[in-house]
């Protein structure tokens, strides 16, 4: 065993393959920019069902250190963003005819992410004909998401969380609930452990929600108003997509 072995750096470093002949210098940046931003959605699909595992047996130290790092991992990914934001719309245009039908919006790992977190659509399944992708997308939206493992946390912890919200569809979208936000309100007025996962949660929250501004904010520097990659509707789109995961933890601080 070696780092190369064990990184399987041959394979990895084999697999940016620009498509414009002659290559153009910038497409081997755009490619290598979104190929990490696989592997960190990949990391944070591990975590985050980490997390989940951990909150449902009542592990609250560590489902804390699992969301931290989960946080740290979303950090790097809107500081990829800066990188991107090098190229300049006249670089971009040399290649962007090259990518055709692709587009972020396929992204499955990225799905999955916002399913994970709660975020649930199942019309989202129809974009991806795959059987293995739509398979794992179709599993996560039947399974728990975060949130619905943190409601757990909350009653393993004696809170009496209301059984209409335990007992919803999993595959449904999250929705704010009053009740659910006195329980908060309940443990930000008297319990700091429970507290501090709960800023957890807010801090990995604003960061996809910082992630999705500045990638706006790049796709706008990038293509102003213009139909994005794919003949998607580009900033005007992404625009809708700026919302909280965990919007209970958000709107119950208008009673605190």
């Amino acid at each position: 065993m070696n780092y190369q072995r064990f990184a399987m750096l041959p394979e990895l470093l084999s697999l940016q393959r620009p498509i414009s002949d002659p290559p153009e210098h910038d497409e081997m940046l755009f490619i290598i920019v979104h190929q990490v931003h696989e592997l960190w959605f990949k990391a944070v699909l591990h975590e985050l069902d980490r997390a989940r595992e951990l909150l449902m047996a009542g592990d609250e130290a560590r489902a804390a250190a699992t969301l931290k790092r989960v946080r740290s991992i979303v950090k790097v990914l809107v500081g990829q963003l800066d990188i991107l934001e090098t190229m300049t719309p006249v670089e971009f245009e040399s290649f962007r005819d090259r990518l055709e039908t692709a587009s972020g919006f396929q992204s499955a790992q990225f799905r999955e992410l916002e399913f994970a977190l709660g975020i649930k659509r199942a019309a989202v399944l129809r974009t991806f004909p795959d059987p293995d992708e739509h398979g794992r997308l179709n599993r996560r939206l039947a399974e728990p998401s975060l949130w619905d493992a943190f409601l757990r946390f909350l009653v393993h912890k004696g809170y009496e969380v209301p059984e209409r919200v335990l007992g919803r569809d999993p595959a449904g979208a999250l929705k704010p609930d009053p009740e659910v936000q006195r329980v908060l309100v309940d443990a930000y007025r008297a319990d700091p452990a429970t507290v501090n996962l709960c800023e957890l949660l807010v801090d990995l929250d604003e960061g996809f929600q910082e992630w999705r501004y500045r990638h706006l904010k790049m796709t706008e520097r990038t293509i102003g108003n213009k139909r994005g990659t794919g003949d998607s509707a580009g900033v005007a789109y992404l625009a809708t997509t700026i919302k909280p995961a965990f919007p209970d933890l958000w709107e119950m601080r208008m009673e605190l």
